[in-house]
Parts: C-alpha cells; sequence; structure tokens
C-alpha cells in the first residue's frame, strides 16, 4: 500500500480505494509467487505481438526524434547564418534558438490536443497522425527559401514549420510510451516505457550522424545546400514508420475503458482539476533530463564550435554521447524495474549536481576532447540515468482514463521550460557573465536539485496497478 503515489486518485475517494485495494492484491501476489512471475513476464515481454509494440515504440519515436533533433542541431550551426545572419554572431545565434524554443513552447498545446484525443478515441490513431505532421513539417523545412533568397518570408515560414512540429511531437512522447506501457506486463513496465524514451537518442544519433555526413560531403557548400539534405530524408523514415505504426494494436487498457464506458469526455479538465500535484510534481522531476539535453546537445555543440573545435568532431562524439545514452537508457530502465524508480532518478540528480561545474569546464576549454568527455559523461550517463525510468514514473502517476492526457501534458511541459528555453537561457548567462559560462553551471545544479526534491516527495510507484 505504501508504494501507491497518495495523490494519484485523491480527489476521487471511490477510484482511490478501489486502485489501492488492486495494488495491495498485486504486491501480495507477486510476494507469494516472485519467481513465477518473473519468468510469466518475460515469456510475455518476447511475444511476436509485444516486440512489435517495442519496435513501433522505439523506431516511430526515433523517427520523429530525427526530425525534431535535427532541428536543434541546424539551429546550433546553420539557421543562425542562413536565416539571421544580419544580426550579427550572438544575436542570430539567439535568434535561432529562439525559434528552437517555439517548437518546445507548442509543445505542451500538442500534448493536451493529443492526450485528449489519445484518451478519447484512443493512442494508435493519436501516434500515426502525429507521425504525418512531424513529417511534413521537416520535409518542408528542407525547401525553405532563405533570408539572401526570399527575405522574411524565409524566416516567418521555418517559425511556422517549427510550430507544426513542436505540435507534432508533443502527442508522440505520450502516446508511444503508453503503448508500450500499458501493453507490457507489471514488472517490466519500467524497461517497456524505455523504448519511446530510447528513440529519442537514437533519433539524436541519426540526426548528428546525418548532418555530420553531409557537413563533409559538401564541404563549403553545406550553407548552401547540404544542410537541406537531412531534412528532405525525412520523407522517406516517415514511410518506415507509418508502415510499422499501423499494424500494432490498440492498448488494452484503453479497450478495456471502452467496453466499460469509463471514457471521459473532457480528459485534460479532469487531469487540471484533480491531478494538479501530480502534475506539477512529474513536470519538475521531467525537467531535469531535459536541462542536461537542452545544455549538453545544442547549447554546448554552439559553444564548443565557438571556441575553434573542430565542427564535424564535435558531431561525431554527439554522436557518441548519444548512443551512450540510449544504451544507458535501456540499463536504467530496468534498474528501476528492480529497484525503483525513485532511487535510480534521485542517484542520477546527485551525480548531475556533482559533476555540473566540471563539466561546463571542459566544455569551455576549447578542446575536442573536453567535449568528447563532457558529453559523454553529462549527456550519455547522467542524462541516460534521469531518461531511462521517467516514462514508467510518470505514467504511474495517472489513472488509466486519464493517463495520456496527463504524462503528455506533464512531459511535454517540462520540454517547454527545460529543453526549449535552456540554450537560449545559457546563451543569455554567458552574455551577462562577460563571456563566462559558469552562470550555466549554476543554473543547471538549480534546476538539477529541484527536479531531485520533486521524485522525493513522491512515493514509490513502481507497483502500482496501472489497471
Amino acid at each position: 500500500m505504501r508504494n501507491r503515489p497518495k495523490f494519484q486518485d485523491s480527489p476521487d475517494v471511490a477510484g482511490a480505494t478501489e486502485t489501492a485495494s488492486e495494488t495491495a492484491a498485486e504486491t501480495a501476489t507477486d510476494a507469494a509467487s516472485p519467481s513465477n512471475a518473473d519468468v510469466n513476464d518475460s515469456a510475455r515481454l518476447n511475444t511476436k505481438d509485444m516486440r512489435r509494440i517495442l519496435a513501433s515504440s522505439f523506431i516511430g519515436s526515433a523517427v520523429e526524434y530525427y526530425d525534431f533533433i535535427l532541428y536543434s542541431v541546424a539551429a546550433a550551426l546553420v539557421f543562425n547564418q542562413t536565416f539571421f545572419s544580419g544580426l550579427g554572431p550572438g544575436f542570430a545565434l539567439f535568434a535561432s534558438f529562439a525559434t528552437l524554443a517555439i517548437g518546445y513552447v507548442v509543445r505542451p498545446v500538442g500534448g493536451i490536443v493529443f492526450g485528449h484525443f489519445g484518451d478519447r478515441i484512443g493512442r494508435k490513431k493519436m501516434l500515426v497522425l502525429s507521425m504525418l505532421l512531424m513529417g511534413g513539417a521537416t520535409t518542408a523545412i528542407g525547401l525553405l527559401p532563405t533570408t539572401a533568397q526570399a527575405g522574411l518570408i524565409g524566416p516567418i515560414a521555418l517559425i511556422v514549420l517549427r510550430l507544426i512540429q513542436g505540435f507534432a511531437v508533443g502527442g508522440e512522447w505520450g502516446g508511444a510510451a503508453l503503448m508500450a506501457l500499458e501493453h507490457a506486463p507489471a514488472k517490466r513496465r519500467g524497461f517497456a516505457a524505455s523504448f519511446a524514451n530510447a528513440g529519442g537518442p537514437a533519433g539524436a544519433i541519426l540526426a548528428t550522424l546525418v548532418v555530420s555526413a553531409f557537413t563533409m560531403a559538401a564541404g563549403d557548400k553545406f550553407l548552401v545546400w547540404g544542410w537541406r539534405v537531412p531534412f528532405l530524408i525525412s520523407a522517406v523514415l516517415i514511410i518506415v514508420g507509418l508502415i510499422i505504426r499501423l499494424k500494432i494494436a490498440e492498448s488494452p487498457l484503453f479497450q478495456r475503458l471502452v467496453e466499460k464506458g469509463e471514457k471521459r469526455k473532457m480528459p485534460i479538465l479532469d487531469v487540471v482539476r484533480n491531478h494538479p500535484r501530480a502534475v506539477l510534481i512529474a513536470l519538475m522531476a521531467t525537467i531535469s533530463f531535459y536541462c542536461c539535453q537542452g545544455i549538453l546537445t545544442v547549447w554546448g555543440v554552439a559553444h564548443a564550435v565557438s571556441q575553434g573545435v573542430d565542427q564535424s568532431g564535435v558531431l561525431d562524439f554527439k554522436a557518441l554521447g548519444a548512443a551512450v545514452t540510449l544504451v544507458v537508457t535501456f540499463i536504467a530502465a530496468r534498474l528501476s524495474d528492480k529497484v525503483g524508480r525513485r532511487p535510480v532518478l534521485m542517484s542520477a540528480g546527485v551525480a548531475g549536481i556533482v559533476l555540473a561545474f566540471p563539466t561546463i569546464w571542459l566544455l569551455d576549454n576549447g578542446t575536442l576532447w573536453g567535449f568528447a568527455i563532457a558529453d559523454i559523461v553529462g549527456n550519455g550517463v547522467v542524462q541516460g540515468f534521469l531518461y531511462g525510468p521517467i516514462g514508467a514514473y510518470i505514467a504511474e502517476q495517472f489513472p488509466t482514463r486519464l493517463r495520456y492526457s496527463g504524462a503528455s501534458l506533464s512531459y511535454q511541459g517540462a520540454s517547454m521550460i527545460g529543453a526549449g528555453f535552456t540554450p537560449m537561457i545559457a546563451s543569455g548567462l554567458v552574455i551577462v557573465g562577460g563571456g563566462s559560462p559558469w552562470l550555466v553551471a549554476v543554473f543547471w545544479m538549480a534546476v538539477l536539485l529541484a527536479g531531485l526534491l520533486a521524485v522525493r516527495a513522491t512515493p514509490e510507484g513502481v507497483k502500482v496497478n496501472l489497471g
């Protein structure tokens, strides 16, 4: 009983009593036959249908995050020179990061809209729609005229397409994570949900390597046409993702809601009215890893290149850091199924606070090895351990009838604050600090501490019965 988050259904006493009873029964069953449960859970995770669902969550998320993160790379290296070159180097980069932030600002809106319909008509339909929107917007960015070619039309169109990207990805994570988690056995929820999370670093690896390849292939023509090709490749990737996604079955927990007639007319209003504490705590906990991502994979890339570090080398090590994140995400998620979400998340938060100043020093020393160590340790290991359990951690805060809405609002709200504004804030802090990046380290530590306190305030949810 004590493992259930007490605030999860506090406004609904009957629902809370029912769910708590289910949790107690589940815990008693697990205690009676743990070995049999482990065997059954492993078998259920290895069925053909479950493998297809996990593959859909991973590949679908990877394709969408390739599109979304590709923009981050271009914002750090390209758009300041092609769409905002008349502003001067410092302000051009700031403006470029501002368009990056716009995509994150609209992500909660996408999360609310997709979450509403995901809780009303199903997870699968919303996942297909989000992928279509994302692919269309990303491909269109690759066809945009620059400021030199069309004046203000270029940057205005860029902003509009970035808004569409943000809206689309706002619905992606909640649906992909919940499809995997709601199909998975109880003792493998963290691991199953991590497949959607792992799509993020996988998309980052692909986006970074593709940009790096065309940086070398196009040479001094990269700013003319080379940067466009990675965006146009999205059209092919989206087709692959859709083929996989259309073959999966709807969430069994959602189908059960439909059969019982328990769907809510306005799920998001129910979340805001009855679960505000769950939203706030999940949001604060999630901001911490998004801050790591924003500092190390966006601002850190631009800062290292501005310090004279080779751009191609930076992108290669950025991809390596994402590969480490990918591996650590699965390890951390699996570990959270065994020891709980809280110990894993809190340990990673403490490590991030301790390493903040050394990491910023490494990013600032103007060497490729400095960037490599900072990115692999900070982005790869620290963020990976924050990222792995977070999908299950958020989902366990909300009941099934509101889970898409609640999880999406929390996660995408955190993405807006933690990732969308972090590169811009970091750039501003460097200006305020007279060119020194140490205020960035202080900011990073403060965000991690807030996330740490949020997780600490949450009872362990690993044995919560989601049904």
